[in-house]
């Protein structure tokens, strides 16, 4: 993938493939061989379609960033480094029924459930045309299937168990997944609702993305077991880890994840393992630097989810103009989308719509409320 000096990690502009990690890539799915045998059923569009959420996911960012540092927006939430836990997850599901509650920084997953980019990227502008109509940055739409995010992270945990009590009230063959922060874990809510979906047995899927800091407090900080391969079974449910910068992972252990969900085996948790390469938000970038050692951001760095995965594909046969002609479909795509939403800043909300649908009453269709 093209590089953007300006915008991306110094770990990233400077990366270059290394041969170990490259190996470790595939061998992770050959330890696990139900993961294997079900990437080995991928076929060609499906791999490409990853490859062209990763890019997606990464240029969304590329782009909030751009707006931070040319002053259109003053900050923006990031996901970059993890970008696999979102796209991978997202694939494995059925986007046509179940549903998908991110947290802010999963807009990948809003995007590859189908909301429109140029949507998600007015959400940032709070136009009158934005999701919300200007009322939140959260991205939420039901029609695609996507519960809009609740800034008080871990809160949307019972939420989604309430979305996935009403799939099993109704007998209907649907999964609901959301992604819980390391940090979100220690949360009243995010107990409340694990429980109550363990307990009830719903179909479920709890992504615990841990990317080794909350805000600014590390790991270690607040986790005293240092991971979470046991906290599955505390709350008694199938637990299972990926490699969170493995989108074949993620896909893969979510699509099993989603099997035993849709068998009335729910909920089952995953603990994906990542690292974001920048701060809470992008006003905090240098405290980021100076919360973690420089080594963490070297190693994780080699990592890149999407340079990890564009040489698995190299080594299944795709050339690199196949690669390029992938990138530059979706770059155009994002180009486009976002000057779509720089032209909605002259349709600004008017004040009085703030009165309005303040509570669920149907006017904002499948949308935000």
């Amino acid at each position: 993938m093209k590089r953007y000096p300006a915008f991306d990690p110094p770990e990233y502009v400077a990366w270059q493939p290394d041969a170990t990690l490259s190996l470790a890539y595939r061998r992770t799915l050959e330890d696990h061989p139900e993961r294997a045998a079900l990437v080995a059923e991928l076929t060609r569009d499906q791999l490409a379609d990853l490859y062209a959420g990763l890019l997606r996911t990464r240029l969304h960012d590329i782009t909030l960033k751009r707006w931070v540092r040319t002053g259109v927006i003053s900050k923006a939430w990031l996901g970059t480094g993890e970008e696999a836990a979102t796209v991978g997850p997202v694939h494995a599901l059925r986007r046509d029924s179940d549903i998908v509650a991110p947290m802010i920084r999963n807009a990948g997953a809003v995007v590859e459930m189908g909301v429109p980019i140029a949507a998600a990227l007015r959400a940032y502008l709070a136009t009158a045309d934005s999701p919300s109509r200007g009322r939140d940055l959260h991205v939420g739409d039901l029609a695609a299937g996507v519960l809009q995010p609740i800034s008080h992270v871990g809160d949307v945990v019972p939420v989604v168990a309430g979305v996935a009590l009403a799939f099993k009230q109704r007998h209907e063959p649907r999964v609901a997944l959301t992604w819980v922060g390391d940090g979100s874990t220690k949360t009243a809510a995010a107990h409340e609702g694990t429980n109550f979906a363990a307990v009830q047995r719903l179909p479920v899927i709890f992504i615990v993305q841990n990317n080794q800091v909350a805000l600014g407090t590390r790991l270690e900080q607040h986790h005293l077991p240092g991971t979470f391969r046991d906290w599955a079974a505390s709350y008694g449910v199938w637990g299972l880890e990926c490699d969170g910068n493995n989108v074949l992972d993620a896909w893969a252990a979510t699509r099993l994840a989603a099997e035993r969900c849709r068998a009335g085996e729910g909920p089952v948790m995953i603990v994906a393992e990542t690292f974001r390469l920048g701060g809470h938000a992008t006003h905090d970038e240098r405290e980021a630097r100076e919360t973690f050692p420089g080594r963490l951001f070297t190693e994780w760095g080699k990592r890149d989810p999407i340079g990890l995965y564009e040489e698995y594909l190299k080594s299944a046969g795709w050339s690199v103009a196949q690669l390029d002609e992938i990138e530059g479909r979706v770059t155009s795509q994002v180009e486009q989308a976002e000057q779509e939403a720089l032209a909605s800043r002259e349709r600004m909300p008017a004040g009085d719509l703030a009165l309005g649908s303040v509570y669920a009453d149907g006017t904002l269709g499948g949308g935000s409320g």
